[in-house]
């Protein structure tokens, strides 16, 4: 079994994640991916310094994510430029990985964490999709405190997702993250036995 993963940034996707993962299900992590398209010598890494120049490059020829993340978070028309670059090489990485987890035990659950799931139109993967949720003021509040973020620096990463409030009406399923971490615990653990999956 299949299950898309997904929620806004700053909600606590990863923690989700790795309780369900506890319980024994396989994950492939879209931000892991996408992190590895942007390692010196990928082709992805290489477009995107000839499209957003050589200043996004390390001396050693790393990718400078907070300057990346500067020009991009701020300007709608380059995020759309970087998406184009990354989403088709992340999109393949991803169904590759899935397919081949569900065909080696088709007994065990896949998530799959996808941030932007909804915005790149990918869930239409999915038979079903868990959105982890928090309200905004939450997103903002951890996200500026997770990154020393300013609330303009905040609230310019949360334009450029889908409003966490439509995700949540989207959802087959929602864990609020917004509690303890044993009430989210809690809820993995209902949605793990619902599936049927103990």
């Amino acid at each position: 079994m299949i299950m898309g993963l997904t929620g806004g940034i700053a909600s606590g996707k990863s923690t989700v994640s790795a309780l369900f993962v506890a319980k024994g299900a396989a994950l492939v992590d879209a931000d892991v991916i996408a992190r590895e398209v942007m390692l010196p010598g990928h082709p992805v890494l290489a477009a995107a310094a000839q499209a957003f120049g050589e200043t996004i490059l390390q001396p050693d020829g790393t990718l400078d994510r907070a300057r990346l993340g500067e020009m991009v978070f701020r300007d709608p028309e380059a995020l759309q430029t970087l998406n184009n670059l990354t989403h088709p090489a992340i999109r393949t990485e991803i169904k590759d990985r899935m397919y081949a987890l569900d065909q080696e035990d088709p007994q065990r659950l896949v998530i799959v964490d996808i941030p932007l799931l909804y915005e790149s139109q990918l869930d239409n993967l999915f038979d079903q999709i868990i959105v982890v949720y928090v309200p905004r003021r939450v997103q903002l509040a951890r996200l500026m405190a997770r990154s020393g973020m300013t609330l303009e620096q905040a609230e310019n990463r949360l334009k450029s997702q889908m409003d966490i409030e439509l995700k949540r009406r989207k959802a087959d399923y929602v864990i609020d993250n917004s509690g303890d971490p044993v009430a989210t615990e809690r809820q993995v653990a209902g949605l793990w036995d619902r599936l049927g999956l103990s």
